[in-house]
């Protein structure tokens, strides 16, 4: 029986280079990365390389002590006692005697008591085992631990008492040359079906609405069964529709929607594929074939087609969708775009009228086609409708209230103040502008809108968001005596839209506000502590905060602790799940303000009406 050749190491010079030397100083170890980077083929090349051991054991919730240590044999301890040869060794004890490797891999994974173990090993280089006496490691004894830091389900965080008795060495995805070069080396498959799996599986890391993309082993993966299906159907060069199918079965299984989303991995991958491969493009051939000028085929990732690199994007850098996406995403996209470039008001003015939600979520898709003149017009149009369904009248004055008098008002007759106004004759009364009253008067309160632009908001969200920071505009624009409202827009960072006290067109904000979309983690806290700081500059007696957001925050610090110089924090939270309204509640409640759900555009007024008069 001959055995496979070992999986090259392409790359990791640098991380193979620190790796080595850390081993050879009698430094133990902890590999932390993603799925498919490479940490066990490296480590087992450096083994190999070496000449030692490499005793492997997989790190689960049912490692417990007694099976990474070892136990006596009961039948044998019954028939001649605790000897050490009733001692039967688990992979560390193997690993110490032997002077080999302990590969731990999944460690967030292993209980907290079982780790507890090692910290006496990795420290003195031994063991007390009760009944057998003191294990002395080898010379060449070394745990390296393997972890994938970003997969949150059955994990625990590692001890402090561990992680400080090893070093650590952080491997990210390779290269795009590089994993082409693995694919090849494993799979045996070169040219543009080699350059298709590793576009596609690639450009799911990219994707804003995946959580988690694809390692390297989905490129290996859908070569081979790319190749195989194509034979199968006996095609002599694979058909769009089996890339397609190719990549379902390779890549579905390893890629995680944002939570949140509603959206399959199906949906995701048709997408993507749909950019590197567009439907109407010609019959895909090897680059080498092809006339040097002409582009045949999927365009090579990393050539100037749309791969998951260089994907479409705006002026601005942002993600865009194409027209698969947004026919995909709504069903009435071809009735109101019919062709390119083409935005048909009329026929969105009449979707609008029979069913709001569903016409204001495409019209902010809309705004990030990648079709350029479809998105300015959609842009232009966004900010002439979100304006009008966010209209909701005057703020009234809120905030810190006292007594003061005022001419002409309502109130308690202040008579001291009215004499020296009117000079009494029999012959006049006094006029309306001469009476001065005493009532509750509210003095100047200054406004930041922060809406949130993270993963999370797509579609309806985002519509919903829009109209709401148009009626805090516009309320606030119509109210007397009030400060222009702050705008800012957040996700993993904070970006100021209007500043306080600085007003832009309400048209013009709205358009960009639709157009944001974000992705990755949500910073809600530091989006606070912006708003905190703008707010500050402001001559006001209230300063209060208008949140646009589901406060589902996924780095930075807890928002209720970012609430400083925030007199007022009141919260709209769009389309909220379970979670959404606790935290929502819960902030609104410690920042002194009120909550609100937005589910439909016809909560946005009375909502708005809630927390402005």
């Amino acid at each position: 029986m001959t055995t496979a050749p070992p999986t090259p190491v392409v790359g990791l010079r640098r991380e193979r280079e620190v790796l080595t030397v850390a081993l050879a100083t009698g430094r133990h170890v902890v590999l932390e990365g993603p799925p498919g980077t490479g940490k066990s083929t490296l480590l087992r090349s450096i083994a190999r390389e070496a000449g030692q051991h490499v005793v492997f054991v997989e790190g689960n919730a049912e490692l417990t002590p007694a099976r990474l240590i070892g136990a006596f044999d009961p039948a044998q301890v019954l028939n001649e006692g605790y000897l050490p040869a009733s001692f039967v060794d688990g992979p560390l004890l193997t690993a110490m005697r032997e002077g080999g490797l302990l590969y731990l891999e999944e460690l967030n994974r292993v209980p907290e008591e079982t780790l507890n173990v090692l910290i006496t090993v990795l420290t003195e280089g031994e063991i007390a085992v009760p009944r057998l006496g003191t294990v002395t490691a080898g010379p060449g004894f070394r745990l390296i631990a393997a972890m994938n830091p970003f997969d949150a389900i059955g994990t625990a965080r590692v001890s402090q008492a561990i992680a400080d008795r090893m070093c650590r060495v952080v491997l990210g995805y390779q290269s795009e040359d590089a994993e082409r070069a693995i694919t090849t080396s494993v799979s045996g498959v070169d040219g543009w079906v080699n350059e298709l799996s590793v576009g596609l599986t690639r450009a799911t890391r990219e994707h804003r609405d995946l959580r988690m993309g694809s390692s390297v082993r989905g490129a290996i993966d859908l070569a081979h069964v790319l190749t195989g299906l194509a034979q199968l159907r006996g095609e002599d060069k694979p058909a769009r529709e089996t890339a397609r199918d190719a990549a379902h079965a390779a890549l579905s299984g390893r890629i995680k929607v944002a939570d949140g989303l509603d959206r399959t991995p199906e949906s995701v991958i048709d997408e993507l594929l749909e950019r590197l491969w567009p439907e109407d493009a010609p019959e895909p051939t090897d680059r080498e074939e092809s006339d040097p000028g002409k582009a045949d085929g999927p365009p090579p990732p990393g050539s100037g087609g749309q791969s998951g690199r260089d994907k479409p994007q705006n002026s601005r850098g942002q993600r865009t969708m194409g027209r698969g996406e947004l026919g995909s995403r709504h069903e009435r996209f071809e009735e109101i775009s019919p062709e390119v470039g083409q935005l048909d008001e009329a026929a969105f003015d009449s979707a609008l009228a029979e069913n709001p939600e569903q016409a204001a979520a495409l019209l902010a898709d809309l705004a990030v086609a990648t079709d350029a003149t479809l998105r300015a017009q959609a842009r232009k149009l966004a900010g002439r409708v979100f304006i009008q369904l966010g209209k909701v009248g005057p703020a009234k004055a809120r905030g810190t209230r006292k007594i003061a008098p005022a001419k002409g008002g309502d109130g308690d007759l202040d008579l001291d103040r009215t004499l020296d106004n009117w000079q009494p004759t029999a012959s006049r009364r006094p006029r309306p502008d001469e009476i001065v009253t005493r009532g509750w008067t509210a003095h100047r309160r200054a406004v930041s809108l922060v809406v949130d632009i993270s993963g999370s908001m797509q579609g309806l969200a985002v519509a919903l968001a829009a109209v709401s920071a148009a009626g805090v505009v516009l309320a606030s624009e119509s109210g007397s005596g009030k400060l222009e409202p702050g705008v800012l827009a957040f996700g993993s960072q904070v970006r100021t839209l209007q500043r306080q006290g600085v007003r832009r067109p309400p048209d013009e904000l709205i358009g960009e506000l639709v157009a944001l979309r974000g992705h990755g983690t949500t910073d809600v806290a530091a989006a606070l502590r912006e708003a905190s700081v703008q707010l500050a500059g402001a001559v006001a007696d209230e300063r209060m905060v208008v949140l646009l957001s589901d406060c589902l925050h996924t780095s930075g610090d807890d928002p209720l602790t970012a609430l400083g110089g925030i007199d007022r924090v009141h919260v709209l939270c769009p389309l909220p799940d379970e979670d959404a309204e606790k935290a929502a509640r819960a902030l609104a409640a410690k920042g002194g303000g009120s909550y609100q759900a937005v589910r439909r555009l016809a909560d946005i007024a009375p909502a708005l009406t809630a927390v402005l008069c």
